[in-house]
Parts: structure tokens; C-alpha cells; sequence
């Protein structure tokens, strides 16, 4: 019998479905096919049609971003028809899948942006994100504000921890505006009455200090009528 040498090809075939590489440039229906074939311990987002894949996490980051589940978890439980995700994929757009750190959402049966696709993952612009940065930093507040501000995400929020500042924006007429905190140094949500914000205490690590503020927006006549405006909403769609 002869011998015939097995080529490399022949050995080891190619995979159906390439591998997510950094950096590479894809639209996002290639992208969310590639994403949904590579472990489960990858993390990978598409912001402006380029693949970033995710470093791993120090403690200040963990820390930060359990701090701001609390806050914003606070919020959802005191504001019935408001959603709080974290670290959802995202189809927001043909160049655009992000996973932000947080969303706050109003649902859908109160009138909110986003919704459900067919496959169950979140598709559309949430009302707020926050990204809690340290190595994103500058991807946050550049290659990603761009992304969110196209999709027609209301407010933005990024806590940067490298440079210990939280910077707020609100979309007004499609472009993103940098808000300054208010009295007291306090953010205050525009799309979500009552929701405030201590960018000190969230950069101290101080919970107490932190959602007492919170609980002082919470408190509020502007948030009593929201919950009454989302809870009429609700009414009105069933």
C-alpha cells in the first residue's frame, strides 16, 4: 500500500464559526454568531463595529461596581416599572453590542426604549447606563459615549476610578452634554425623578452616605410622581 502524507489542512479542520479576535471589524449580526460559539468565560463587546474582548477585573473595580448595583437596585425596589440589569448584552444597533456594566430601564409596559428579540437578549438604547472605569477608561468616555449617544441612550454615566471622577451626560437633541452636579454636589437623574447621586461618596467606597442621598431623592415629590406617571402607563397598556 502507499503512503500519502496527511496534510496540516487535512489534520486539523477549520472551525465553522471563527474565533472572536481583538480587534476585529464585524458587523453585529457576525459578531452575536461568533459571540454565541466562544466559552462561556469570554466577554466580548462590539462598539463601533470593532470587537473589544474583556481584561480582567482588580478589586476597585468589583467594589465600585457592587456599590452601584446597590444603588441602583434601591432605586428599582422604591420604583415599580423600572428594571435594573447588569452586564446584559445589548443589540443596539448593525456596528453595536455592547455589555454595560448597568442599565436602568424603564419596561416595556411602562413605555420603555428597549425590549426583547426573538432569541430573549436585550435589543435598543436603555434610558441610563453606568460603566464603572479603570483600564475602559478612555473607551468609555470616547469609543462607547459615541456608540450610546447614536443609539439614543438618555443619560450615561462613567465612574472613573483612575482619574477618582464620575462624569454624567444627558442627551439633548441627539448629542450627549456633560451635566455638573447640582446643590449639595449631588447628581440628579433627569429621566428618573429621584434617583441621586453622591459621585463622592461612590468614589469613597461609602455606602451609608451614598444611599442616604438616594433615599433623600426617593423621598421626593418629583419621585412620587413618577411612580404615579409609570403605574398610569402600566394601566393604559394592559
Amino acid at each position: 500500500m502507499g503512503y500519502f502524507p496527511t496534510t496540516i489542512s487535512q489534520r486539523i479542520p477549520e472551525p465553522l464559526v471563527p474565533p472572536l479576535e481583538n480587534g476585529d471589524c464585524l458587523d453585529q449580526k457576525t459578531f452575536h454568531e461568533r459571540y454565541e460559539c466562544m466559552p462561556d468565560d469570554i466577554h466580548a463587546e462590539l462598539i463601533g463595529g470593532i470587537v473589544y474582548m474583556s481584561s480582567p477585573q482588580k478589586p476597585p473595580h468589583s467594589k465600585t461596581t457592587h456599590l452601584v448595583s446597590c444603588w441602583l437596585g434601591e432605586y428599582e425596589e422604591k420604583t415599580p416599572g423600572t428594571e435594573v440589569l447588569a452586564g446584559a448584552t445589548d443589540i443596539m444597533g448593525v456596528e453595536s453590542e455592547p455589555e454595560p456594566d448597568h442599565c436602568l430601564l424603564i419596561v416595556p409596559e411602562c413605555n420603555g426604549q428597549t425590549s426583547l428579540n426573538e432569541k430573549g437578549y436585550l435589543a435598543g438604547a436603555p434610558e441610563l447606563i453606568v460603566e464603572t472605569a479603570s483600564t475602559t477608561e478612555s473607551r468609555d468616555l470616547h469609543q462607547k459615549k459615541a456608540d450610546y449617544e447614536r443609539a439614543g441612550v438618555l443619560e450615561y454615566v462613567v465612574v472613573a476610578l483612575r482619574s477618582r471622577r464620575v462624569f454624567w451626560f444627558t442627551l439633548r437633541s441627539g448629542e450627549f452634554k456633560e451635566v455638573k452636579p447640582g446643590v449639595g454636589g449631588i447628581f440628579r437623574s433627569r429621566v428618573f425623578p429621584g434617583l441621586w447621586l453622591d459621585p463622592d461618596a461612590l468614589l469613597n467606597l461609602d455606602r451609608r452616605k451614598l444611599l442616604h442621598v438616594l433615599r433623600r431623592g426617593l423621598r421626593s415629590k418629583e419621585h412620587e410622581a413618577f411612580v404615579a406617571k409609570l403605574a398610569a402607563r402600566r394601566r393604559r397598556n394592559r
